[in-house]
């Protein structure tokens, strides 16, 4: 198995990263180790692959293109395939339809979505559609000055993509012709005044999706109506003890694999809580907190095999890799970490 980190390069961003940092992936401890750097790009933040894991795709802090790697599935190295553009700046979060004919972009700063065609050889196409949010201002005035589309998740049926605008406070479905790549608005959920939705998740098996809110450091639970396209809230938790009194925004939720367990980063905090979802509901409680092991814990995930659990602390240059306890959810320090700039985001390909 190898792992994908995209990084922050440049001063703008206060970047110290080199590229796409290329890992191999022990299967018995989950240690990194390094394999090859892809260089040559400014800030390949997130990071997303083709369904057949031959394909790399990146996207770039506070630019207007994406870009391609093809993938070496024996050696694990990438292969650069060109770029396109997304039709706005600083792409934050990207997914690819079922077929693989399409990616979506959401654009923070220039607060639109993109789609962009994928070609046959995995290279993307220019953006072809675009599609501008709009809506009522959250009430903080520095971090909700305007639109400010943070995910694009495709549902599961991928007919739908929701979108979170931390400026609005407002979750958007949007209708996705998967025949032509094009998106239209279908719904609007707003969110508490000041929340700031950042980042989205689908259960594996339930109808419910869960959204991290950036700005209030809390999760919204949320129930999806697959038929209708819509999202209705019926929970929401903070994510963080209440004996913490600090400055925090949330960052990224991953959803185990067997769906026992929904963990959020949290960056001032710098942890993971972890909560236990009811297999019937969906709804979480709380089951408690991990040091991610660094400072700003921009993004963490489980890996293929729901072994071990990575951090990427970015200010403080380093990847921590945990163990994962299948029956309690907890996770536990194995003592591999890795230093590397700035890191934003990790993918994985291969494993079980």
């Amino acid at each position: 198995m190898f792992a994908y980190v995209g990084s922050f390069t440049t001063p703008d961003r206060a970047g110290t990263g080199r590229g796409i940092e290329v890992y191999r992936v022990d299967p018995a401890d989950g240690g990194l180790s390094h394999i090859q750097t892809v260089g040559g790009m400014d800030n390949p933040s997130f990071l997303a692959l083709s369904r057949d894991q031959r394909v790399l795709y990146a996207v770039h802090g506070g630019r207007d293109y994406a870009s391609a790697y093809a993938l070496d599935p024996a050696t694990g190295l990438a292969r650069p395939l060109g770029r396109a553009t997304t039709g706005g700046i600083n792409g934050v979060k990207q997914d690819i339809d079922r077929a693989g004919r399409f990616m979506l972009v959401a654009n923070y700063v220039s607060g639109n979505l993109s789609v962009l065609g994928i070609r046959g050889d995995g290279s993307l196409a220019d953006h072809h559609d675009l599609l501008h949010f709009a809506g009522e201002l959250g009430p903080h005035r520095v971090e909700q000055a305007r639109p400010q589309p943070h995910d694009v998740v495709l549902d599961p049926s991928g007919g739908y993509a929701i979108v979170p605008d931390k400026g609005l406070d407002t979750v958007f479905v949007l209708c996705f012709d998967a025949g032509k790549g094009r998106v239209g608005l279908h719904r609007a959920v707003r969110a508490r005044p000041g929340a700031g939705p950042r980042h989205v998740a689908f259960h594996p098996t339930l109808p419910v999706a869960y959204v991290c809110n950036e700005l209030d450091s809390t999760v919204t639970v949320m129930r999806w109506d697959a038929a209708a396209g819509e999202l209705a809230q019926f929970q929401v938790l903070s994510s963080l003890p209440e004996d913490f009194f600090g400055a925090n925004t949330t960052s990224e939720l991953d959803v185990a694999r067997d769906g026992r367990f929904l963990r959020c980063s949290n960056r001032g905090h710098d942890s993971v809580v972890t909560y236990a979802i009811d297999p019937a509901s969906g709804r979480l409680c709380t089951a408690g907190w991990t040091a991610t092991g660094g400072a700003e814990p921009r993004f963490v995930c489980g890996d293929p095999s729901g072994r071990f659990f990575y951090a990427a602390n970015q200010n403080s240059h380093s990847i921590v890799v945990f163990a994962m306890d299948a029956a309690t959810g907890r996770l536990s320090p194995t003592g591999h970490s890795v230093s590397t700039g700035s890191p934003v985001s990790i993918v994985f390909a291969g494993g079980a």
